[in-house]
């Protein structure tokens, strides 16, 4: 193969193309509900094999029973050891990892003067921490076999600004600096052959968030009000923007922090 085929680009009618998995080990963390449940569903639908990492075993192995050549791993990101394991496990069944979908994630509603500490960090182990762990991880053995590989952080449009009514101090640090930490890993790995973006939902119902305001009919005239299209969004409106950011079709996209928000952050 002549080296400058590489660099070609394919045939328009092949766009479409750009965007399937097909073969790619993808791991996607927080998998056993929300978002990370359809993310891993939308990523298998594109020919993925997707390692199913969360902490309801029950949850994730039935998940994996429903998903072409899926394996589900129990980890805690947040255990010393648990980001390693992960990444060895996955190599160790598949023999390659490509993809890393860093989407688990808390959220916590209290005022700042009334929260402790403990709370606190615990929510940047979780949200911040834990992902740059992951990513350096799979970055290690990207590099050292000279791979390609690809980071998705699940960010938030609380990562560009303060989170208002909703009292969020925790949520809103970890996720302002994991838009950064996106940008400076993205930097740092260009040159690696690593492409590193985080996706930005707005208010997207989810587990995670199902007894928050945003779900009283307070919350929701809040967020019809501020969002431009005036409503929150539907888990199949993120299927599109995860793939860019996961496949070939944005191979010339990294260090970007893409906001899916009905407007939200236009204002």
């Amino acid at each position: 193969m002549n080296p400058a085929d590489s660099n070609r680009s394919p045939a328009p009618a092949a766009a479409l193309d750009r965007f399937r998995l097909d073969g790619r080990v993808v791991v996607v963390t927080g998998a056993s509900s929300g978002l990370g449940e359809r993310f891993a569903r939308v990523l298998a639908g594109v020919g993925a094999r997707v390692v199913l990492a969360a902490r309801r075993t029950e949850r994730i192995a039935a998940l994996a029973d429903e998903l072409p050549d899926a394996l589900a791993v129990t980890v805690d990101v947040t255990d010393e050891n648990g980001p390693q394991a992960l990444i060895d496990t996955t190599v160790a069944h598949y023999g390659r990892i490509d993809v890393l979908v860093n989407n688990a994630g808390i959220s916590r509603v209290v005022p700042a003067v009334d929260d402790d500490l403990a709370g606190f960090l615990h929510e940047l182990a979780v949200d911040l921490v834990a992902p740059y762990e992951l990513a350096r991880r799979a970055a290690r053995w990207w590099i050292a076999e000279e791979h390609p590989g690809v980071v998705v952080n699940l960010g938030s449009v609380l990562g560009a600004g303060a989170g208002g009514k909703l009292r969020v101090p925790g949520y809103a640090a970890a996720k302002g600096g994991l838009h950064n930490l996106t940008r400076e890993l993205a930097v740092e790995w260009a040159r690696r052959g690593i492409r590193v973006n985080a996706l930005a939902p707005a208010w997207f119902e989810t587990e995670m968030n199902s007894d928050d305001m945003f779900h009283t009919d307070a919350g929701r005239a809040y967020v019809s009000a501020g969002t431009p299209m005036g409503r929150g969004g539907l888990p199949h409106e993120l299927d599109g923007a995860l793939l860019l950011l996961a496949s070939d079709a944005g191979s010339y996209l990294t260090g970007h922090v893409l906001y899916v928000d009905g407007g939200w952050t236009a204002v």
